[in-house]
């Protein structure tokens, strides 16, 4: 949606589907929102519009404390584009710059620092440190609210080199001071603070209807014990899993949720699933969200997927069923791949044999995922060992940011590997909205969304053609 007055119409008439997509902000007031946000619409003359969080702030202006646009889904249009700034987004998502600084971001996209500097600012209104500092501070938002961690400790959690950073950054961006922020939260907030026991809890955004069943199932079948594990009855089930971090470790649980209503308009308006965090360490709290929000899909736009797909015969009543069917992505690059080359209960064994043990079991939770490197070197031989042995001397990245085509040629080059795990890879490990099954004869007119096509089919147990 490019078009302002078509943007316009969008915030008008409060349309959820355009949540992430852009934002906009009142000249007025000083506050910018998310499209559907609840109060009175301003003046169309009062308006301009950003397509990101941190180039309205960049601008001057601060949340709002009612729609918190801060708290969106992420734009769906990162995860389908393969050039240089939805490779950027992912890895900035990731905590990349956090962790690495600009300089490492550019190294991993193939540019130098200032070319990603000069790019992002054109396209996007914002650089690679406005927007990792955008997400810093809802981070930092989340830690307040959610946890009894003291401020300082949420400051340098959040990423920020400084306490005056920290706090100069939350009056900027939500108009209150940290202390204030976390006074905000309710009534009811001393319950739902973290403790090391419980984890912090958190809501994962999503846009549009979620069939979180069919998720849940998927995640279900392929379940690594000692990794994952699926507890409780369908329509009611957790998703629970080992998580291994930049800086620590994490637990990780995610509720079903199937509770489904609709706007007077019939637009689904999105929603979320309750997941919570045990993090030895809480910097790994912006890297744990998002690597849960690509397992789950949860940034996809499943307007756009079904728009496209429900005007195909075949597939139409497999939409009209199953509107916004997601994705699953992977939280390790490494867990599909030993999946499709070993199978579940041989990824177990790999599990017992090499994965690290964790300091205390949760529940039928014992390790983490074994490493590449670890894997490299305890099975050299065969096409797990080659591709183990790659992804550790980074032959082959997967990361959030890698260059799709690029890992596709070298996975392929790799002895032993069968396009058929290299497809794999491409959809769960990055993400591809648009991977085909080798030898699969599918429509052009599913593109860009073949993957999400091939899910229809797969879900409905009808062929694939």
């Amino acid at each position: 949606m490019k078009d302002e007055d078509s943007r316009y119409e969008a915030v008008r008439s409060r349309d959820a589907r355009f949540d992430g997509v852009f934002f906009f902000a009142v000249e007025t007031t000083g506050i910018y929102c998310r499209p559907s946000c609840p109060a009175v619409p301003p003046k169309r003359h009062n308006v301009r519009f950003f397509a990101t969080a941190a180039a309205a702030q960049r601008s001057g202006f601060r949340a709002c404390r009612r729609c918190r646009p801060d708290a969106v889904p992420g734009s769906a249009e990162w995860n389908v584009r393969a050039d240089v700034t939805g490779r950027a987004m992912r890895l900035i998502a990731d905590g990349v710059v956090d962790r690495e600084g600009v300089a490492g971001l550019a190294a991993r996209l193939g540019y130098s620092a200032r070319q990603v500097q000069r790019q992002l600012t054109a396209e996007l209104g914002a650089g690679p440190v406005a927007l990792a500092r955008t997400q810093r501070a809802h981070t930092a938002r989340v830690l307040l609210q959610t946890t009894g961690l003291p401020v300082t400790e949420i400051a340098f959690a959040s990423g920020f080199n400084s306490l005056r950073q920290f706090n100069d950054t939350i009056r900027e961006v939500y108009a209150a001071t940290p202390t204030e922020l976390r006074a905000a939260a309710g009534g009811d907030r001393a319950a739902r603070r973290a403790t090391p026991d419980t984890g912090i809890p958190l809501r994962l955004a999503h846009r549009g209807p979620y069939q979180a069943a069919a998720v849940f199932d998927q995640l279900a079948r392929e379940a690594v014990p000692g990794v994952e594990e699926m507890t409780g009855a369908p329509g009611a089930r957790t998703y629970r899993r080992t998580l291994r971090l930049p800086y620590g470790t994490g637990i990780a649980a995610v509720r079903e949720r199937v509770h489904c209503t609709r706007s007077r308009g019939g637009t689904h308006p999105g929603g979320w699933l309750e997941a919570r965090l045990r993090l030895t360490d809480p910097r790994d709290l912006t890297t744990a969200v998002q690597r849960l929000r690509r397992l789950f899909d949860l940034d996809a736009d499943p307007y756009a997927v079904d728009e496209r797909l429900g005007a195909d015969p075949r597939l139409a009543p497999l939409v009209a069923a199953r509107p916004g069917l997601r994705s699953p992505g992977a939280v390790d690059p490494l867990e599909p791949a030993v999946r499709s080359l070993a199978g579940t209960e041989g990824a177990g064994e790999l599990v017992r044999r090499y994965g690290k043990p964790l300091d205390a079991p949760h529940g039928g939770l014992t390790h983490l995922f074994p490493e590449p490197a670890v894997l490299a070197e305890a099975e050299p031989g065969g096409p797990l060992g080659a591709l183990a042995a790659a992804l550790a001397d980074g032959t082959v990245r997967l990361d959030p940011g890698a260059d799709r085509h690029a890992a596709e040629e070298a996975l392929l080059a790799l002895p032993g590997m069968d396009p058929d795990t290299v497809a794999t890879l491409r959809a769960r490990a990055l993400g591809d909205p648009d991977v085909a099954p080798p030898g699969a004869r599918l429509p052009d007119t599913w593109r860009p969304w073949r993957s999400y096509a091939v899910r229809h089919l797969r879900v409905a147990g009808e062929p694939i053609p």
